[in-house]
């Protein structure tokens, strides 16, 4: 697959009114941004979208150690940060500065060599600025985020969403129908009883859920390296049993986990083995498997 950022934006170049289109307003605006939404998610092969239903569960944590990791395998991939109010992709892959504008389409930031972020963060002037806005502009925000952005041919994207059921969750799910949606929960029932009303809201909306991930499933000492259940374990796989969902894996909660994030690189970077870095690993490998095997992704997939 070809890299993408050495080339212009097709979708860009191919509408050469796209860019004054974009900034516009009313239904002729939103129609070419629907051209341009189309073309870019025609050359994305899978789209992972990362919910929960709680905050403090690590949903971010899930999902860019999951992008690295298929990164890793070879695969092209792309992270879309959608949590407005809260973006954090950035910080944990430790990319600085501002997103850049090359031939009317924004470029992403590239981490390695088949990783490609966009966040809110990277569009802000100071990264501790608060984003004050209502749903209207979170909607147009992340609609730009697909249209606006020279993605090119990616095998996966990753969609790194706010906690609950709100405005991005709803937009996200009406602008790429064919999303793959993976639940992440933590064991106890504090947070499954939140993640139940998660899936809820994706069999509500007829989204495609690709499966359940537990995290923080069991403590790994840091002395003894041995497993304590501190928030018990099991309980994702029960819900999954429940609704009849597709359990993805467990992933234990492992302080390396924490350091790594502060450094600024995934625990799946870091060239010493643990039982975290083989649970991101193996779990990155059974969402490429469901997907590829996903009769909804067979439907929409390139030829």
């Amino acid at each position: 697959m070809s890299e993408k950022n050495e080339s212009s934006c097709s979708s860009c170049s191919s509408a050469p009114e796209a860019e004054g289109a974009c900034g516009g307003r009313g239904d002729a605006a939103e129609a070419m941004r629907d051209v341009l939404i189309t073309s870019t998610l025609e050359k994305i092969r899978y789209k992972i979208f990362v919910m929960s239903g709680k905050g403090g569960v690590g949903k971010s944590s899930v999902a860019v150690n999951m992008a690295c990791a298929l990164a890793l395998r070879g695969f092209k991939v792309g992270i879309m940060d959608v949590d407005i109010h809260g973006p954090s992709v950035p910080r944990m892959l430790g990319l600085t500065g501002n997103l850049e504008v090359e031939r009317g389409c924004v470029v992403p930031k590239k981490f390695g060599d088949n990783l490609f972020v966009v966040s809110m963060e990277s569009l802000l002037q100071d990264p501790d600025q608060a984003v004050l806005w209502r749903g209207p502009m979170k909607t147009t925000a992340i609609r730009q985020f697909i249209a606006d952005v020279d993605w090119g041919e990616l095998d996966f994207l990753v969609i790194d969403s706010p906690p609950g059921t709100g405005d991005e969750h709803m937009t996200v799910l009406k602008t790429i129908p064919d999303a793959l949606c993976v639940v992440v929960t933590t064991p106890q029932e504090l947070s499954l009883a939140d993640v139940r009303k998660a899936v809820n809201f994706l069999q509500y909306a007829q989204a495609n859920i690709l499966g359940v991930v537990e995290n923080m499933s069991g403590l790994v000492c840091p002395h003894c390296r041995q497993e304590i259940e501190l928030f018990k374990k099991g309980g994702g796989r029960l819900l999954a049993e429940k609704y009849g969902i597709p359990f993805l894996g467990a992933v234990p909660l492992d302080p390396v986990t924490v350091v790594a994030g502060d450094m600024g690189k995934p625990v799946v970077m870091l060239e010493e083995d643990s039982p975290v870095k083989r649970a991101f690993t193996a779990l990155a490998d059974a969402v490429a498997d469901a997907a590829q095997s996903s009769l909804e992704a067979h439907v929409s997939m390139r030829p």
